[in-house]
């Protein structure tokens, strides 16, 4: 509603849950622009800092995103745009992965260690590791996704073709590690967080858009991690999807 803002709390505060009951009672539909903020300032008689401070709020609530050049806009919280497909079929000895995803560009292959939650997930802290980084695109909606691939030097030096070949596609890496001997295990997390700017630039994001983050494990029979992935995607653009079967367990003794 219009009017002064008024104490205790923070005013910039007070004017974020004002905009976002107004958004949320329609006076603001989904895609439509926010006032400006000299109009926000005329209307609920606050500083041009405290309209700043408000909007960044509702864009840390997932509520606006902003547009350089042209202002907040509401964002609309329909459905993702392109559904991903996280499952691995395998006939014979290939495999094939359920997204059929585009490559923008050719893969990047650097070497470096494994550090962090690579460390972590890998067993292996500041080992070396080949790195490929491949940008996709969603051939149905051109929704994008980073990926990265991270191979141990150890496993690269136990399966010749991943040493010739690290950025070979996971598919063709799962097949290779097949033929050197491994019976694979998958396990993925997913996890969001904030965009980095470079993120936001590759995946064509607007400010405050979430990240989903996904790593996949490929592991041998004995529990052992393999090869690391990681896709990051654009969460107001895409969804994960899952095929999922009940483990089968073995009989009580009697």
């Amino acid at each position: 509603m219009p009017g002064d803002i008024v104490r205790p709390s923070a005013m910039y505060k007070q004017l974020a849950d004002r905009l976002a009951e107004a958004i949320a009672e329609g006076e603001y539909e989904p895609g439509s622009m926010l006032p400006s903020e000299s109009q926000l300032m005329e209307r609920y008689s606050v500083s041009r800092p405290t309209v700043r401070s408000a909007v960044a709020e509702l864009r840390s609530m997932g509520l606006v995103e902003s547009q350089h050049g042209k202002g907040s806009f509401v964002r609309a919280h329909g459905l993702p745009t392109a559904a991903i497909e996280r499952t691995i079929t395998r006939t014979g000895k290939r495999f094939a992965l359920g997204w059929p995803a585009e490559e923008l560009d050719l893969p990047a292959v650097t070497r470096g260690q494994a550090t962090g939650i690579a460390a972590t997930l890998l067993d292996r802290e500041d080992e070396a590791v080949f790195i490929t980084d491949r940008l996709l695109s969603d051939p149905a909606t051109s929704a994008r996704a980073a990926h990265r691939t991270l191979i141990p030097f150890d496993v690269a030096e136990q399966v010749p073709d991943l040493a010739k070949r690290p950025d070979a596609e996971p598919a063709d890496i799962y097949a290779a590690l097949t033929a050197a001997g491994h019976t694979l295990t998958w396990t993925e997390t997913v996890t969001a967080r904030g965009a980095l700017p470079d993120e936001r630039t590759d995946l064509g994001m607007a400010d405050g858009s979430p990240i989903l983050i996904t790593y996949r494990v490929t592991a041998a029979a004995d529990g052992t991690p393999l090869i690391l992935e990681e896709l990051r995607v654009n969460a107001d653009h895409a969804q994960l999807a899952y095929r999922i079967s009940a483990e089968t367990e073995p009989a009580p003794n009697r």
